[in-house]
Order: C-alpha cells, then sequence, then structure tokens
C-alpha cells in the first residue's frame, strides 16, 4: 500500500472511533475510487466519505470536529447534486469529502430510489464504515435505479448540436469584440460539454449501451473516439487570442465530426443548414480579427474535408 493509502487508511479508523461516539451520527459509508475496484483508488485520489445524521447543521456550520480526524489546513462548503458536502485538506495532502446527509434524506432515497447519475456511483462500490441502525444492510439497493444509458431521443440530440452551433457563433463574436475571458471560457468550458456529450453518445452507439462512459468525461482517453482524443490537444487554448480561435476551429470541427457520425448511427437529421452557416460566420469573424502587434496572422478554420456537411 502506497503512502498516501496508509494516510487515508489511518484517518478511516480515527474517524471511525470519533464516529461511535457521536450519538447523532448513525451511518457512515465511502463512495468512489477508496470503494471500487475499478479503476480503484491511487495515490492521487481523494477520500469521498458519506455521513448520515440525525442534524447535519453542525457538521456544516462548524469546523471545530474535523480535527478530530487530523491536522486540517483548507476547509469549504461545497453542494453537489443536492447534497451539501465539507471538503477538508489535511496535513500529509489527504484531501476528503464529507457528504452530509439527513436520516431523512436516507430513508427517502431507500424508498423512492435515486437519479441515475447517483445509482451509477453506488453500483461502482460502497464500503460501510459503520451502521449503527443496520440502515444499509445491502448498499446494493441504491444502485437498483442504474440501467445501461438509452440513446438521446432525436430532440435531445438536436438540443446539444443546435446550441454548440449557436455557441460557436457566440464565442467567436466574443472574441472579435476583444472579451477574451469569456471567448475562452465559453470555448474550453461550455463547448466542450456539449463536445463530451456527443463523444457519450457516439460510444454507446457504436460500442453498444454497455460501454462505460463514466461521469463527466472521467477516463475520457480510455472510452472516447481515439482520433479525437489524439486531437484534443488542440482544442484548448492559452489565454492569447490566437489561441482561442485556433482551439474554436479544431473544436468544431471535432464536434462536426463526431455529431454527424452519431446522427448517421442513430438515423436522425441534422441541422446541415444552420451548422453551416454557424461555421462560415466564425470564418467570416475570424479573418476580420487581426493582432495589434502584428504577432502573426489570424487563424483559418480548417478546411471540413472527410466531415463535410451535407
Amino acid at each position: 500500500m502506497d503512502p498516501v493509502s496508509q494516510g487515508f487508511e489511518e484517518l478511516i479508523r480515527t474517524f471511525i472511533a470519533w464516529a461511535q461516539g457521536q450519538e447523532d451520527i448513525r451511518l457512515a459509508f465511502v463512495l468512489g475510487s477508496r470503494a471500487r475496484t475499478d479503476h480503484p483508488a491511487d495515490e492521487w485520489s481523494d477520500l469521498d466519505l458519506v455521513l448520515v445524521a440525525r442534524d447535519v447543521r453542525p457538521y456544516l456550520e462548524r469546523v471545530d470536529w474535523i480535527d478530530n480526524m487530523g491536522k486540517p489546513w483548507l476547509t469549504f462548503l461545497e453542494t453537489n447534486n443536492g447534497t451539501v458536502e465539507r471538503r477538508v485538506l489535511f496535513d500529509g495532502g489527504l484531501d476528503v469529502d464529507f457528504a452530509m446527509i439527513t436520516l431523512e434524506m436516507l430513508h427517502s432515497m431507500l424508498q423512492q430510489g435515486v437519479d441515475a447519475g447517483t445509482a451509477d456511483i453506488f453500483r461502482r462500490g460502497v464500503r460501510v464504515l459503520l451502521d449503527k441502525d443496520n440502515l444499509l444492510p445491502d448498499p446494493r439497493k441504491l444502485a437498483s435505479a442504474w440501467n445501461s444509458p438509452d440513446p438521446p431521443s432525436e430532440a435531445e440530440f438536436l438540443q446539444v448540436v443546435n446550441d454548440f452551433w449557436y455557441h460557436a457563433v457566440w464565442t467567436a463574436k466574443h472574441l472579435r469584440r476583444g472579451e477574451l475571458w469569456w471567448g475562452k471560457s465559453c470555448c474550453d468550458d461550455k463547448l466542450k460539454s456539449s463536445l463530451r456529450q456527443v463523444l457519450e453518445w457516439h460510444a454507446h452507439a457504436t460500442l453498444g449501451p454497455g460501454r462505460d462512459t463514466w461521469l463527466r468525461g472521467r477516463f475520457l482517453e480510455e472510452w472516447a473516439d481515439p482520433d479525437v482524443v489524439a486531437r484534443l490537444s488542440g482544442a484548448f487554448a492559452h489565454y492569447d487570442p490566437a489561441d482561442v480561435w485556433q482551439a474554436l476551429a479544431v473544436t468544431m470541427d471535432l464536434f462536426r465530426k463526431v455529431s454527424l457520425e452519431t446522427a448517421g448511427l442513430l438515423g436522425y437529421s441534422y441541422p446541415a443548414g444552420g451548422a453551416e452557416y454557424a461555421a462560415e460566420l466564425v470564418s467570416r469573424l475570424s479573418q476580420g480579427w487581426s493582432l495589434t502587434d502584428n504577432r502573426g496572422q489570424p487563424p483559418i478554420i480548417p478546411d471540413r474535408g472527410e466531415n463535410e456537411l451535407p
């Protein structure tokens, strides 16, 4: 076991000993990589610890309790899927995510089920640390809502495609205005989110619904189209206008390739005219841009080649 994992195991033992003495804490379990056998934890993994209590407010409003686990250097609150978490960086670089849920929330989850995303997390592994009331005798029950993902409806697919091409133009306009932060943020966040979604659908369409695409792009290098993965280095930009223009061009080219292939595989229509119009607008906006200090020439939107729109 590597030293970091040893440090986490010691922290877990300390946590269990402390939590046993806290009357309001009834259940605690580990999710994520430190509970998985598939893609298990390594020396860079954090610890995702779920704490179930009658009243979670003391653990959200106060910070003194975390001293019982080790020396904290940083702590803050974060909301994730409606659950409030206290994140802590302990001495030794041990980063722990304490997700807080009430007993009422747990009972609701057990009776009404959980969403597919939460079920996906539970199906990958749960490590119960303490269960004072036998609340979770079979953690797999919380994974029962998970099924292999269905393909998107044609409406869902077209929503993402139209959204992408609209925001490609939006990005170009903000770059022309000189709003580099906004342009880069849209290119490297909004447009990449649409690209990731289509990559997931593409993987399922080509390799079957059982293809594991994980959550929000995790391990994307393993499951996405290898040709796209090989070109992703050019799709992210430095904080430099010429670089953002070039990254926008590459992102558009990759999205065009994957979305067209996915539409064909699913038998869906494609807004070819709208995508073509958006690409031409971006090209014109790019050609009209120039560097004020003459460091170079504005980038040329790459030729569509084999991925040309019909």
